[in-house]
């Protein structure tokens, strides 16, 4: 029995191995992991921009910004927030991939961004269905930073 088994979850093992997804530049990433996502806080003069996607790339899922003393955070993206209080929202034409993007206002200080900065997670949805992004210390930290730059009456 073992001599039919041991063979069988070998061969098991060694077509999931080569059935798995392997990213269109696999060849730039030798042998190392792809790309992680990761939040990040980046400013174009008073423009502050947190995004959710692989840094230093155009990958992003969820693009949120703002301007000093905004009362509200725009959301760009793929993801969009789930629960959040939405003030506006309107479909365009993304100018990269020439699909269809929403543009949603939500409240600067509402849960959807205040829970990632407090708790490390938010839900999104998309066209693959409800997600869970988290996270790390760091980034709430990045978060809360990007919350005080944007929360009106701040000094």
């Amino acid at each position: 029995m073992i001599r039919i088994l041991l063979p069988a979850v070998a061969a098991l093992g060694l077509v999931a191995f080569a059935a798995r997804p392997v990213p269109a530049d696999a060849d730039a990433l030798n042998g190392a992991e792809a790309p992680t996502m990761r939040w990040s806080v980046h400013h174009e003069g008073a423009l502050a921009k947190l995004t959710y996607g692989v840094a230093n790339s155009d990958q992003l899922a969820v693009m949120v910004t703002c301007r000093p003393g905004d009362s509200r955070a725009v959301v760009y993206g793929e993801l969009q927030p789930e629960g959040a209080r939405l003030i506006e929202a309107r479909h365009q034409i993304d100018p990269l991939t020439g699909g269809e993007a929403v543009e949603a206002r939500i409240p600067i200080r509402d849960p959807w961004l205040t829970g990632l900065a407090e708790r490390g997670r938010t839900a999104v949805v998309g066209d693959a269905g409800r997600f869970q992004l988290t996270a790390s210390a760091e980034e709430r930290r990045l978060v809360g930073d990007f919350l005080a730059y944007c929360t009106p009456g701040r000094v």
